[in-house]
Order: structure tokens, then sequence, then C-alpha cells
């Protein structure tokens, strides 16, 4: 009796229903969004670091380094000379070092110098070495030659062949200075589902002597990507170059310095999951006065029901199972918006970092989210359950004179 109970009544209120679990469904699928993209940015972003265990740059800040050397994101704190590479590279404790050089763009994707190293022996990820799409190679060492990430190449329609010149400064400015330099695309990478994959990468030497840069430029460099042969020597190094108070600042471990990032941030994460919950109360009170509202005209039927021989337990349990089914119905529907909104914050996300999430990966908040909202729609359909269980069975049938 109780289901049929509960259909009869979804179908009355067919309206009201689609409403109230629309509104369930827009806070569900908001905090679903919310707790995913938070969730996986942070370990996605701290698992990040292009196979490298350390960064080395000019005196400032550890966060800025990584992000400028690894994300491509920030400008670089300073530049670092010639020497301090080779100081680094020739370290017992290093096992590879890679120098790299930015200052230009082009139509705002970052271009950055380095060595052939870079792609031939370094794993980007354990196990996985960088690859070339079918007809392309890595560029030559003294040549206008580039390799183009794939995530970069595709928004640009660049293929094997394709020419650019580039711009200077790290931000696109049409009006600004536009090198003589034209360098031809010979390699596109296949992707890495990372940074570098949003990057024009060319020969170090390019960036170094491009016209128009300082000369001082031809024995400088951005930053030094590291490998180490221990952890134990980046511990060694950080205290050995950090605390000697000089001109170089060596950022490691490279996943607790991101994890910074995102403390500095935690508040926003803080505020849209306070939304999701504001409006999940919202939509907990719509389930209350929507059938709350309805009881006027359904308490002649309940009142026929209890003289039929119906109890108050099945009335009231009625009620209640009905606004859990409109919380499930909401829960369920969802899932289609936090599919719409994590595709689109994902996909914003990959075109600013190169970072690709998978929104869809399993994560505990998919059992507990749709339950605690089904919860709170059960507390909303309380009230209306108790005024229903409370009608008064010969008052409510008398005919009135």
């Amino acid at each position: 009796m109780i289901f049929n109970l509960i259909y009869r009544s979804l179908r009355q209120h067919a309206l009201s229903t689609v409403v109230t679990a629309a509104s369930i469904a827009l806070a569900a699928g908001l905090l679903l969004t919310v707790w995913v993209v938070k969730t996986q940015s942070q370990s996605v972003f701290a698992a990040t670091n292009s196979g490298f265990d350390a960064v080395l740059g000019a005196r400032g800040s550890k966060l800025q380094l990584v992000l400028n050397a690894i994300f491509h994101l920030e400008s670089s704190p300073g530049n670092i000379d010639a020497k301090d590479f080779e100081m680094i590279r020739r370290h017992p404790a290093v096992k590879a070092a890679i120098p790299i050089a930015v200052g230009d763009n082009f139509r705002g994707w970052r271009i950055a110098g380095t060595v052939e190293q870079l792609f031939n022996d370094i794993e980007y990820a354990p196990g996985k070495r960088y690859a070339l799409a079918a007809g392309g190679r890595n560029f030559k060492i003294g040549e206008p030659e580039a390799v183009v990430g794939s995530y970069a190449a595709k928004q640009l329609g660049w293929t094997v062949g394709s020419t650019f010149r580039p711009y200077h400064g790290l931000a696109f400015n049409p009006d600004g200075e536009q090198h003589e330099e034209v360098y031809t695309v010979v390699g596109v990478l296949a992707p890495t589902n990372s940074p570098v994959d949003r990057v024009i990468w060319i020969p170090l030497e390019g960036v170094q002597t491009m016209s128009g840069h300082n000369p001082l430029a031809k024995t400088e460099l951005s930053a030094v990507l590291i490998q180490l042969r221990a952890p134990t020597a980046g511990l060694m190094l950080n205290n050995q170059i950090n605390a000697s108070g000089g001109k170089l600042t060596f950022a490691y471990p490279i996943g607790s310095i991101v994890a910074e990032l995102f403390n500095k941030i935690s508040w926003v994460d803080k505020v849209l999951t306070l939304v999701a919950w504001l409006v999940a109360s919202v939509a907990a009170g719509s389930v209350l006065v929507s059938i709350y509202n309805s009881m006027s005209a359904r308490a002649r039927d309940i009142a026929i029901l209890r003289a039929l021989g119906a109890r108050r337990r099945t009335v009231f349990g009625a009620v209640v199972g009905e606004a859990a089914v409109i919380g499930l119905l909401g829960s369920v529907a969802g899932f289609a918006v936090f599919a719409g909104l994590a595709a689109f914050v994902a996909s914003m996300i990959q075109a600013q970092t190169g970072v690709v999430l998978e929104p869809l990966q399993w994560n505990p908040v998919f059992w507990w989210g749709p339950v605690t909202f089904v919860g709170l729609a059960v507390l909303g359909g309380l009230v209306p359950a108790l005024k229903a269980y409370r009608v008064p069975v010969a008052e409510t049938i008398a005919p009135v004179s």
C-alpha cells in the first residue's frame, strides 16, 4: 500500500516534484563538482613534476620557481648564471640537470628553450618517456626549430612544417615586439597530460640569443630542472643552498611546494562548498514546503484512507517515502549536472595548466553525497509527515453544512 501511495502522490503533484528534484539536482551537482575537483586537483598537481625532483633558480619564492619551471604559469623570479648550472650539473648527488630559459611567447603560448636531453633521456613519469607524433623529430641544437606540446599544437593548428615568429615577453601583446627569427615545427609531442603539452620548445640558445634580448641572456638561465640520485640528496642540497643566504633557491620537494598553493587558495574551496551546502539546505526546505503546502488538499484523502483501515504510521511513512524519492530523483539527476560542470572545469584547468583531471574517476563523494541529499530530503519531509499523522479522521470526513 505504501508504495502505491507514494507513486500516486508523486504523479498527482508532478510539477512540484520536478521543480523540487531539480533544486536538489543543482545542489548535488555543485557539491560533487566542488569536492571532486578539489580532491583530484590536489593529488594530481602534487604528483605533477615532469619527472624531476627539484628546481634550481634565482633567489626568491620556491612556489614561484616551481610554478614557472614546472607548470609554466608564473614569471621567472630572476635568472641564474651558466656557472651555477655547471655547479649543480657536476654535483655528485645530481643524476640529471636540464637547463631552461623563458621570456618569449607566441599568441600567449609560452616558448621555452631547453636541450635535447629533456626529450631523449628524461622520463616525465615512471616508465614513460617523451614520444613524437608520426613524421616528427627532435629539434637540432643551433637550428631555428621547435618541438611543440600536443595541446598547444592542437589549439594553434600546427603540424610538422608549420612556421612562426616569437613575440617578446611571457604575455601576448599583439602590438608588442615580434622577433625576426622564423622557427619551423619539426615535431609534435605525444600527449603527456602534463604542463609540457602547453609549451613550444626550442633550443636553449634560441631563447638566449633571440634578437632584442639583453646580451647578458647569452650566459643566463631561467631555471634548472634536477633529478637526484637519492631523496637524502635533496635535503642536503636544500640546506646547503638555501641556508647559505646566497643568490640561489633550491626548490625541493616539488610536491610539498605545490601543496602550499592549495593551502593558500583553500578558502575558495570552503566558500564553494559552503554555497553547495546552502543550496542543499534550500533544496531540503523546498521539499518541506512543497509537501506541506499540499497537505490541506490531501487531508480528506488521508482521512478516508485512515477510515478504511490505514494506520497512522502508514500515512507517515508514505509522506516520508515521498520526500525520500524526491531526494533520490534529485541526487540521480545531480550526476548529470556534475558531469557537465566537471567537464567544463576540467577543460578550463587543462587549458590553463596542461594538467588533465578525470572527474568520472571513482570518488567516495559519489556514495555519501547522494545519501546525504536523500537524508536532507527525508528531514524536510518529517514536518508534513507529522501533519499527515495528526489528521483528525472524523472532523475531516464530516460534511460541511
